[in-house]
């Protein structure tokens, strides 16, 4: 048996019951998983100060001497502060408990030589170290690393801790799991990637990892440890991709006809802007390609995504087929349906919708003609996936903000397929986002997407203005609101809470109501959130789309789904607890007619320096891509939803997409390389690629042989 599988329970030091909260508390069952569970950061045991040097505002430090004496002072019932005075014969110092303290005097001895750890501070003139870190020289030598090295930190559990499981803890059971390694551990990486990529073996670095002894051996092992993380997530997406392009077919649209050429020169609202033209044309070599596209269109908020994927449908339509359209919520299906019917006009384009709002007769008149292909267009919410859901001939699906929908949800569409002289056909698929994704996210969460950008707007829109405004100038904030509304103009207000948080100062969509109907009185008012039932939500929200109110009062739910061209302000009320992409989001509210628009963030004047950040990104640019990378590199990667949605997920234990783009990059080149050569690693210099792909799925479901 592989000594990584063997259970932690037989590890010394651990036995059942810190087995259990090993396993319940931070997921390490095995011997493996321990040496996986790396430090989440390091301090400088290197050096040793003098007592003598120390000064109240220095890091964290160490020094080395004896305790000379202790007292004790109260602090209430039952309440002790014991003191400590330590010294190394340079000066003296106190060590200070204000818990724990009778455990110090029991366990530390007067005379006794120890190393002491901690941050020194300064406390009625006399220099003290609260709550320190302290061992015997001797012990300290076993434990901190080779040459004293650098202290390795572990993150733990509030009920580790309360059961005696600390940093330190953690750090002696990895000590003795390295010790009990004797033989070195196997490599997971071919000679050749780590020769091209100077790269450490991976038994070095997995011990080097946990007990440091520079700062340049930790690096060299973050390095190799990060680029083996992200190199098999992308060997395993883009082997996945491969494998479905070769064993599916693609329908083959050569041919544009009449419904796409009625369109072209007689609806179109706009002529193209060269990033549409750009993007079709990569569409239209996918879709003649004779292999399924599997694309992804990215682009801000009215850059023109829906008209770009409403050309795509007309071409399978023009070729036979049908097309259907994707959303996440039943509010963007039905502006999807009506934003396409506008586009068409009076063509003779069969357009339905399919949510769960369609019920009985009507949504039985709508499955009969999609399954005897008089309807040529379907939009609904992932309704349209379902079993009872029979196309004539499905070819084109388009699915709307794809991290609702992951590999799992567009698998169920290849059994919509057909099975033409023995071979598989399935839909063309074509992902759409306003969510712009930086590129090394990309290559993560959508690595098996090809991926097109629309990156101009379309003629006649103007930049949104977006400007900071603190909560104390409302009343200059409400004159050019009313400004405004008077030159017949619409307004967004957007709070973040509905109701009032106990544990947050904000404002509250239900008091703010009030308050603005009072300060706009002359004016007619709509209120929208999450919690309205959904017809009352659609009937505010009609109000103001046909005009009859001026100002809607909302929360995020807005964030999606209206659209309205004469809305020219979007004013976010404590704009501080938004992040910026939600910022972003809600700006693309405004902007989507001729007319100058604004976004005004509103704040208190105390924020912090994060959030002042956020607020000058959002102000400095309107570019979807440089905020995302922003919001990005501030906020992290978070759980890599689309990559767990995906099927393909691996938990990333050290690599950070926001901070390690290059490793990502060099990921990619290299599994790229493989993939070309070899796509199923057959080869028997890709075995061990193989082997050690199939013992880190995360889930038991082979993706490969989906049909």
């Amino acid at each position: 048996m592989d000594i990584l599988q063997q259970d932690i329970m037989y590890l010394t030091g651990v036995g059942p019951n810190r087995k259990q909260i090993l396993s319940r508390e931070l997921g390490i069952g095995t011997f493996g998983q321990l040496l996986e569970y790396f430090p989440y950061k390091y301090v400088d045991r290197t050096t040793v100060y003098k007592v003598r040097d120390l000064t109240g505002d220095m890091p964290f430090v160490q020094v080395v001497g004896r305790i000379l004496s202790y007292d004790t002072y109260e602090m209430g019932p039952r309440r002790q502060r014991v003191v400590a005075h330590f010294s190394d014969g340079t000066g003296v110092m106190d060590l200070v408990w204000f818990n724990g303290g009778k455990y110090a005097m029991q366990n530390y001895v007067v005379g006794q030589e120890y190393l002491v750890f901690g941050k020194p501070s300064v406390f009625n003139y006399r220099l003290q170290v609260q709550h320190p870190e302290i061992e015997k020289v001797e012990d300290a030598k076993l434990t901190s690393g080779q040459k004293g090295g650098f202290r390795p930190y572990y993150v733990t559990t509030d009920k580790m801790k309360k059961a005696g499981m600390t940093s330190r803890t953690m750090e002696r059971l990895v000590t003795t799991l390295l010790e009990r390694l004797k033989e070195p551990l196997p490599e997971t990486l071919p000679s050749s990637i780590m020769t091209n990529r100077h790269l450490i073996g991976r038994d070095e670095a997995l011990r080097t990892i946990h007990r440091p002894a520079s700062a340049r051996e930790l690096e060299r092992a973050q390095v190799r440890l990060k680029f083996e993380e992200l190199f098999f997530v992308q060997l395993n997406i883009l082997r996945y991709a491969s494998f479905q392009r070769h064993k599916f077919g693609g329908y083959v649209f050569n041919r544009i006809g009449d419904v796409f050429h009625m369109f072209f020169y007689h609806h179109l609202p706009f002529e193209l802007t060269g990033a549409q033209k750009r993007v079709m044309h990569e569409i239209r070599a996918d879709l003649c390609s004779g292999r399924q596209m599997n694309r992804l269109l990215q682009g801000d908020v009215g850059s023109g995504k829906t008209l770009v994927a409403l050309m795509a449908m007309l071409i399978a339509i023009d070729n036979g087929c049908q097309a259907c359209i994707m959303a996440p919520t039943e509010i963007l299906a039905e502006q999807h349906l009506n934003t396409i019917k506008d586009f068409l006009g009076d063509m003779r384009v069969r357009v339905e919708l399919l949510t769960g709002i369609v019920k009985g007769k009507r949504r039985r008149e709508v499955l009969e003609a999609l399954a005897d292909g008089s309807v040529g267009i379907l939009v609904g919410t992932h309704a349209v996936i379902e079993e009872t859901v029979q196309f004539h001939r499905l070819g084109l699906v388009v699915i709307d903000e794809q991290h609702r929908f992951g590999v799992e949800q567009r698998a169920k569409l290849w059994n919509k397929g057909m099975s033409i002289n023995h071979r598989t056909y399935i839909p063309h698929v074509l992902v759409m986002t306003a969510t712009p994704i930086p590129r090394t996210l990309a290559m993560t969460l959508y690595g098996d997407l090809d991926v097109s950008v629309i990156d101009e707007l379309p003629p006649g829109r103007k930049p949104v203005r977006t400007t900071h405004v603190f909560d104390s100038r409302m009343t200059s904030l409400y004159d050019g609101m009313r400004r405004q509304i008077r030159q017949g103009r619409q307004i967004y207000v957007v709070f973040p809470l509905i109701e009032e948080s106990e544990k947050m100062d904000l404002k509250n969509l239900e008091q703010g109501f009030e308050t603005l109907k009072e300060a706009f009185s002359e004016f007619s008012l709509s209120k929208v959130h999450g919690r309205m039932k959904p017809a009352e939500k659609e009937a505010e929200m009609q109000r103001f789309v046909s005009g009859q109110t001026q100002m809607l009062v909302a929360t995020t739910v807005i964030e999606v789904g209206v659209n309205v061209p004469n809305a020219s302000v979007m004013v976010i009320l404590d704009a501080q607890r938004f992040g910026l992409s939600q910022l972003h989001q809600l700006r693309g509210r405004v902007g989507r007619g001729a007319d100058q628009s604004y976004c005004i963030l509103v704040t208190p004047y105390k924020i912090s320096e994060d959030t002042r950040k956020r607020i000058d990104i959002m102000c400095d640019t309107n570019d979807g891509f440089r905020i995302a990378e922003a919001d990005l590199k501030l906020r992290g990667p978070g759980d890599l939803e689309g990559t767990q949605q995906s099927g393909m997920a691996f938990d990333l234990k050290i690599a950070n997409i926001a901070r390690d783009g290059q490793l990502v990059q060099m990921a990619r080149d290299e599994a790229s390389a493989i993939i070309d050569r070899d796509p199923m690693l057959q080869e028997p210099c890709h075995h061990l690629l193989a082997d050690r792909l199939r013992q880190l799925r995360k889930t038991d479901i082979d993706w490969s042989h989906i049909s």
